[in-house]
């Protein structure tokens, strides 16, 4: 199976729970027991954890099937990583191979910030709240893209002014990833849409407003 490296489409195959964590120089090791996911990656293959492309170091011997990744400084800085704790579930995406079907967007895994959960609205119209960040609004479109803990999803509603974004989760969604979950005031990993970066900074660095 060749995959496409660094390349994701954020529809979640498998949610996974965190077993172990250790820290080490100059990271931490993370291990993760993938549950009830259907096939065995092999070391050096790419998953992304939570929206954070991360890369295999070992697969567990046996029967016991957990994975093992290494995440540097830079990575724990970006993300939620650095605070997960054991238990803690986490969603599940191998890379892309050149037969996957792009059902969500192209997500590259290499998450821009930590938005900040401030509502939750549950029923049959459950809508989630997230300030995205510093700097991340610039990128947020009405309709558009955004991937929240590594889940393609369309933005509903935008609110420069105001700073936060809203996303509304269908049932499948609901069932299929850790989005239930969340909660006023947790951490979700946020990547903005590619298109949208590149476009921003080519204006801003080359276009008519650079000069």
């Amino acid at each position: 199976m060749r995959t496409l490296p660094g390349m994701f489409t954020g529809i979640v195959q498998a949610v996974g729970r965190v077993c172990g964590l250790q820290s080490q120089a100059p990271g931490l090791r993370i291990e993760i027991d993938p549950l009830e996911w259907v096939f065995q990656p092999a070391e050096g293959d790419s998953i992304a954890v939570d929206g954070c492309c991360l890369t295999v170091v070992s697969v567990g011997p046996g029967a016991s099937r957990t994975w093992r990744f290494d995440a540097v400084p830079e990575t724990l800085a970006k993300t939620t990583l650095g605070q997960w704790k054991i238990g803690k579930k986490v969603n599940l995406e191998h890379a892309a191979t050149a037969s996957t079907f792009l059902g969500g967007h192209v997500v590259q895994g290499h998450v821009d910030g930590v938005g900040s959960v401030v509502e939750v609205r549950e029923g049959a119209d459950w809508r989630i709240r997230v300030r995205p960040g510093d700097g991340l609004m610039q990128y947020m479109v009405p309709k558009g893209s955004i991937a929240l803990a590594g889940v393609s999803l369309t933005l509903a509603n935008v609110s420069p002014k105001e700073g936060w974004i809203e996303v509304a989760l269908i049932p499948a969604t609901l069932a299929k990833t850790n989005l239930a979950e969340l909660r006023a005031g947790d951490g979700v990993n946020v990547e903005a849409d590619s298109m949208a970066k590149t476009m921003i900074h080519w204006l801003k660095n080359y276009g008519a407003a650079s000069k």
